[in-house]
C-alpha cells in the first residue's frame, strides 16, 4: 500500500479533506490540530471529506473523523458530506455507523455540485512528537467510535482499555 496523504483546503467556508492512499495514525497529530483550527476559523460553515482516493483509513483516523462530526453537531452545523467511490472504504464506514453522523455520497459529481474545487490545497505533514500525545489521541479518538454505537464499543473497549492501562504506568 502507498503511503496515505490528507489534504485540505477551504472555499467560502466549506472546509475539504482529501486522504489519499493508506491514511494512518502518523497523520493523526496534524489533522487534530487542523480540525481545532477549522472550527475556529470565522467564515467556517461545513466540512466534506473526498475519500474518492483513500485506499485505506485507519481507526484512528475515523475516530477523528467522527469529532469532526459529533463537535459540529454541538455547535449546530450540518452534518459533513463524505464522497466515497471505494465500495470496502463505504463498507467499512457504514459498519461504523457512519451514516448516522454524516451524509455518504458515492461520487465525485457531489463535489462539483458543491462547487468546491478550491485551489492550493495543504498537504498535513506528518508530525513528530511524543509517545504520550500520541497515546492521548488514539484514546480519544477511539473513545469517540465507541460511543457512536454498540457495536463500535465492544470493538474498541479492549484496545481502549489497553492503552488507558499502559498510560498509566
Amino acid at each position: 500500500m502507498s503511503s496515505g496523504e490528507i489534504k485540505v483546503a477551504e472555499h467560502n467556508g466549506v472546509y475539504v479533506i482529501k486522504m489519499e492512499g493508506d491514511v494512518r495514525l502518523t497523520l493523526c497529530l496534524s489533522f487534530d490540530e487542523f480540525i481545532e483550527q477549522m472550527f475556529d476559523a470565522p467564515d467556517f460553515c461545513s466540512v466534506v471529506f473526498d475519500l474518492s482516493d483513500a485506499l485505506a483509513i485507519d481507526s484512528t483516523t475515523l475516530g477523528l473523523m467522527a469529532k469532526i462530526s459529533i463537535k459540529g453537531r454541538a455547535l449546530h452545523y450540518d452534518d459533513p458530506t463524505v464522497v466515497s467511490n471505494n465500495p470496502s472504504i463505504t463498507r467499512l464506514l457504514s459498519s461504523m455507523g457512519f451514516e448516522d453522523i454524516f451524509n455518504i455520497v458515492d461520487s465525485t459529481q457531489a463535489l462539483r455540485q458543491l462547487a468546491c474545487k478550491p485551489d492550493n490545497p495543504v498537504v498535513l505533514d506528518e508530525k513528530v512528537c511524543d509517545e504520550q500525545s500520541v497515546q492521548a489521541r488514539v484514546i480519544e479518538a477511539h473513545k469517540l467510535l465507541m460511543a457512536m454505537n454498540a457495536a463500535n464499543h465492544d470493538t474498541f473497549r479492549e484496545l481502549v482499555d489497553t492503552l488507558e492501562n499502559s498510560a498509566h504506568h
